[in-house]
């Protein structure tokens, strides 16, 4: 089962953080948190990984809509967009917000995740066509 969206971005690691961030601004998304993967590990554990973000890209709108809907929610809500490196790529990916509707069954949220969908799918694919 598929559960996310990825794209490879043909820019260097940082540069691409910074594009991303500013990417899910633009439809709306603000980020809310920045997790350094590799940094936490490297102190927490003394591992090696190669550069991993993840961030927490928010939508408030449609966090509300859903948490309108069930509270829970807030456990699968389309926040989390990861970005790493991988054997010389400079990899993006974000949840597919459809998860939420699958692992909850409930279908009072499939237009919330449509209006997601599309948002994450239109900036992840002004990425993936460097027009941004």
């Amino acid at each position: 089962m598929s559960y996310g969206r990825t794209i490879e971005l043909p820019i260097p690691y940082d540069d691409a953080v910074a594009r991303v961030k500013d990417a899910f601004k633009e439809e709306g998304f603000g980020t809310l948190t920045e997790i350094d993967v590799k940094k936490t590990l490297k102190e927490k554990l003394n591992a090696e990984m190669e550069d991993y973000v993840i961030l927490g890209a928010c939508n408030p709108q449609l966090a509300q809509r859903a948490l309108d809907v069930d509270k829970e929610i807030g456990l699968l809500l389309p926040c989390n967009v990861v970005v790493r490196r991988a054997g010389g790529k400079t990899l993006v990916h974000a949840l597919d917000p459809g998860i939420m509707v699958t692992v909850t069954g409930r279908t009072e949220l499939k237009p919330i995740a449509a209006e997601a969908s599309r948002r994450i799918d239109a900036t992840m694919h002004k990425l993936a066509a460097g027009s941004l």
